[in-house]
């Protein structure tokens, strides 16, 4: 039972990173480019967009691939594990369109 609750915490601490899931979701449609990317998740900065990436390419959910052209081309995509995760970040989507309240949680001070 540890080891499920092991993998299981750090499913979630890599999906509870701030803006994994919205990239998760951004590579469901198509692969992308960075500054597609930086469009697509607005709010997110350069220096954490390139963080992000890079942690979920680690943890085997993201590719990144280079073209050998010119200009070069830098491309992000999902991984077979990265679209498992699909069915996960429409789950959390439903449920934040049923019950995510538009600004904080009330009586809670977080926003």
């Amino acid at each position: 039972m540890t080891d499920y609750c092991s993998r299981y915490h750090r499913a979630s601490e890599m999906l509870g990173r701030r803006w994994a899931p919205s990239i998760i979701r951004a590579l469901l449609v198509k692969p992308q480019r960075f500054n597609e990317l930086l469009h697509i998740v607005q709010g997110v900065s350069d220096r954490l967009l390139t963080e992000r990436l890079r942690d979920l390419e680690e943890a085997g959910l993201v590719r990144r691939s280079v073209s050998t052209g010119r200009p070069v081309v830098v491309e992000y995509s999902l991984t077979e594990a990265g679209h498992d995760l699909g069915h996960v970040v429409t789950a959390m989507r439903e449920w934040v369109v049923k019950w995510m309240p538009a600004e904080g949680w009330p009586g809670s001070g977080l926003s």
